[in-house]
């Protein structure tokens, strides 16, 4: 039996958190986010890591989540094999 870790959580500077985590991708959601640390080190002059380009990603999509649900509503259940193709795709716009 594999024992599991909670992962390492530490506070930032700037108010946000830090996670390490491992997580299995299927080459083609590795490869969506390649092209998203592209597009965003075009945007920003810079070389960007796939971490930046994760990280950039789930921002622009929490502001158009809906994280608050009105009183008495409950999310559905995700099933236990949703993974990473359950999140929103790249799209091929910059």
């Amino acid at each position: 039996m594999t024992e599991r870790v909670a992962p390492a959580m530490h506070a930032l500077p700037d108010g946000e958190a830090e996670i390490s985590l491992v997580v299995r991708l299927p080459w083609e959601d590795v490869a969506r986010l390649g092209q998203e640390a592209g597009r965003l080190a075009a945007q920003m002059q810079r070389p960007v890591t796939l971490d930046e380009a994760v990280s950039h990603r789930l921002r622009s999509t929490r502001t158009t989540a809906s994280h608050a649900r009105p009183a008495g509503e409950q999310p559905a259940a995700a099933p236990s094999t949703a993974g990473v193709t359950s999140l929103p795709r790249i799209s091929g716009t910059a």
